[in-house]
């Protein structure tokens, strides 16, 4: 009788796994999309995470995607000169490594 219990719960955490695992987002596709929408690695002069915020300065802000930005969930875009400040949440940190790592 106990076993059947010991089964059960094994079962339950296999597929609390797996949900976790599919719903996880993959950051290195995510950082490639940002790159993207800020214009390229080479438009991008530096980087900065201040709790949720993304802040970037750029060589060329025409070439940004705002819109594309938005779809990834940003939660605001303001910019100001050459720099954009992006709304990210508690991704902003780990976009930021991701991306820094890509443009190596």
């Amino acid at each position: 009788m106990n076993y059947q219990y010991l089964i059960i719960f094994l079962i339950l955490i296999f597929i609390l796994l797996i949900v976790l695992k599919a719903t996880k987002k993959d950051f290195h596709i995510e950082a490639n999309k940002l790159i993207d929408c800020l214009g390229g690695k080479d438009n991008i002069i530096n980087m900065e995470v201040n709790m949720s915020r993304f802040k970037v300065t750029l060589n060329d802000i025409s070439k940004v995607n705002k819109e594309g930005i938005q779809k990834m969930g940003a939660k605001g875009i303001v910019e100001i000169d050459n720099q954009l400040k992006i709304i990210f949440g508690p991704n902003a940190k780990t976009l930021k490594g991701y991306i820094e790592d890509l443009k190596k």
